[in-house]
């Protein structure tokens, strides 16, 4: 319905203070022409409803004060950086061994991946065992060791000294 249709003078009537006469004389014989036991549920209908309009209203301002705290809780919480393993690029591993086979010639370095296997032969070989695990450890720039597992002596079945190191670079991430 547009603005040019609608007829402004039939609201009038609703207005005057004739209406307002009527519907004071109305409410004031409602009881008579209703009956109280009529009367008495609609307050307790209205009652009803209005404490739930206030019941309503007060939960709905504990949440409010909840979720600001929250936002201010959120606020205050430090971002806190994440550390992510990589594995380091497989050219830069296998030049590693190569240098280490030069400075440990009596053990033997393997490479699959990001895991590089050492092994010695017989126990004599202990300490240069022992300096390339320490090489390894040093080795490159952002590297992180992860020893999986290592025998010497008796423990191990075939070779004397065996060790299996996984080598990972960090990453540093923000949230």
């Amino acid at each position: 319905m547009s603005k040019e249709k609608f007829e402004w003078r039939s609201i009038q009537r609703y207005l005057s203070p004739q209406a307002t006469d009527d519907l004071n004389k109305f409410l004031e014989k409602l009881p008579q022409n209703v009956g109280s036991s009529v009367l008495i549920a609609a307050g307790i209908a209205w009652a009803a409803a209005g404490a739930i309009g206030i019941y309503t209203t007060m939960q709905v301002r504990g949440l409010t004060e909840l979720r600001a705290e929250l936002a201010e809780v959120n606020a205050l919480k430090p971002h806190v950086p994440i550390l992510k393993d990589i594995a380091v690029n497989k050219n830069d591993i296998e030049n590693f061994i190569g240098r280490m086979e030069v400075k440990y010639p009596d053990l033997t370095f393997s490479a699959t991946g990001n895991t590089v296997l050492i092994v010695g032969k017989d126990t004599n070989t202990f300490a240069q065992f022992r300096e390339a695990l320490g090489h390894i450890q040093n080795g490159g720039n952002g590297w992180k060791i992860k020893l999986d597992n290592m025998c010497v002596g008796r423990e191990c079945d075939k070779d004397k000294l065996r060790a299996t190191i996984k080598i990972n670079q960090v990453r540093v991430e923000m949230p």
